[in-house]
């Protein structure tokens, strides 16, 4: 797929990740639709991108406005070929803590929002583009999930959260061979630690310390080699029901 022709819809587009991939698509002609649940950076967001972007305001987990959001979306942009889920949150917390047991509440939710809100935007978006018209090799759309490297080596308080990006990565290769018949690829990215909003909100100490816990380079991940996986991807249609590692060859230790 020539990022030229990207129409995509971005979950968690109003920064981190999501904001760097649709930075790189848009430098590259492509056009993106932000989808977030903060109004502020959102708006923001999608008026620095310029014409080529725009922000709608949607809980992933909400089936009827993810599809009403994709709908939206596809008449926007005048069509929607990419699909790329990098909405998330932390859901940290030990099964057995100091208060007790974790609340089920915060294990479901967690789930529901990275696993569950990212099958929901792929299979909505998987609906449309099974509508489009096939490109080479029969394209018709590509869906990127974002799991992490906590999927393998899920650290103590992250058992909500390695869960959910586990399942990530199990549905990626069935999900990938279902959708073949209709040209569409499914990929998954599982990155490591990376410099996000969320990282910059602790001391710098601490970053200094993740930062040295990696392999090589020495130094926490940048969006910008994210995205540039992402474009990749894209461009390279023999990716296909796979996850990739983008982490430095860091492996989580248990704390």
């Amino acid at each position: 797929m020539r990022l030229d022709t990207v129409k995509a819809i971005i979950t968690g587009g109003a920064s981190g990740l999501g904001r760097a991939v649709a930075t790189g698509l848009v430098e590259a002609g492509g056009r993106v639709t932000l989808i977030d649940v903060n109004d502020d950076k959102g708006l923001a967001a999608a008026g620095e991108l310029g014409e080529r972007a725009s922000y709608a305001k949607c809980d992933v987990t909400s089936e009827e406005g993810v599809s009403h959001e994709v709908a939206e979306a596809r008449t926007s942009m005048g069509g929607l070929n990419v699909a790329m889920n990098c909405a998330g949150i932390l859901g940290a917390g030990r099964v057995l803590g100091k208060q007790g047991p974790m609340p089920l509440a915060r294990f479901s939710q967690t789930v529901m929002v990275n696993l569950v809100g990212s099958f929901n935007m792929a299979k909505a978006a998987a609906a449309v583009m099974a509508e489009n018209d096939p490109g080479e090799d029969d394209e018709r759309g590509v869906i990127i999930n974002t799991a992490s490297v906590a999927a393998y080596e899920g650290q103590i308080g992250q058992a909500a959260y390695s869960a959910s990006k586990g399942g990530l990565v199990g549905m990626t290769l069935p999900m990938a061979r279902e959708l073949t018949r209709f040209g569409i690829r499914v990929m998954t990215i599982a990155p490591g630690i990376f410099h996000t909003p969320m990282v910059d909100q602790m001391p710098e100490a601490i970053q200094t310390a993740l930062g040295e816990s990696i392999p090589y380079p020495k130094r926490l991940g940048k969006p910008s080699e994210f995205a540039a996986l992402v474009q990749h991807i894209l461009g390279n249609r023999y990716l296909n029901g796979s996850t990739i590692r983008l982490d430095g060859a860091v492996r989580l230790e248990p704390k």
